[in-house]
């Protein structure tokens, strides 16, 4: 979704053309600088709020429970001691 979107977004900014959409605006490589300026902005705010929420989930879930299991729980098999079987024979 990351690449896709972001691509999405800024070839917006490079093909946008008024002859697609009078009402809109040309892109870039129709001469219109400042609409792959504004979708770059728009991806960079983007992938700065998803960081940041993130980090906060991070912080929240780990204060709450923890991000690792116990040493004797990874010894034993995470599937063993959260579920009480074996997910693989190996």
């Amino acid at each position: 979704h990351g690449v896709g979107g972001v691509w999405g977004t800024l070839a917006t900014g490079l093909f946008a053309s008024k002859l697609i959409n009078e009402s809109g605006n040309d892109g870039l490589f129709f001469g219109n600088a400042g609409l792959f300026g504004i979708q770059l902005v728009g991806v960079l705010a983007t992938a700065a709020y998803s960081l940041i929420m993130t980090v906060v989930i991070l912080y929240i879930v780990k204060a709450i429970m923890g991000l690792r299991v116990t040493q004797e729980e990874e010894d034993a098999g995470v599937d063993t001691s959260a579920h009480g079987e074996v997910g693989y024979n190996f």
